[in-house]
């Protein structure tokens, strides 16, 4: 099952913070798309995908400052 968390307009750390939560909840496998234009989340998101097992299956920039990334659940 694919989620989709937008937090467009919201400022670090917040799109990291709703990450978070958002992707509790979910089952092993399910993806969590994360649309955000705070600059700081292109390293705070990936970097915490990673240090929880997570796996980054897409992360591109939508325009000059916004950015989507996809992240499997562990």
């Amino acid at each position: 099952m694919k989620y989709l968390l937008d937090t467009l307009g919201q400022v670090c750390p917040f799109p990291l913070v709703e990450a978070k939560r958002a992707i509790t909840p979910l089952k092993s496998g399910d993806e969590l798309q994360i649309d955000f234009d705070c600059t700081q989340a292109t390293d705070s998101i990936p970097a915490w995908a990673a240090d929880n097992g997570h796996e980054v299956t897409d992360f591109r920039q939508l325009d000059e400052a916004s950015w989507t990334i996809t992240v499997k659940k562990a």
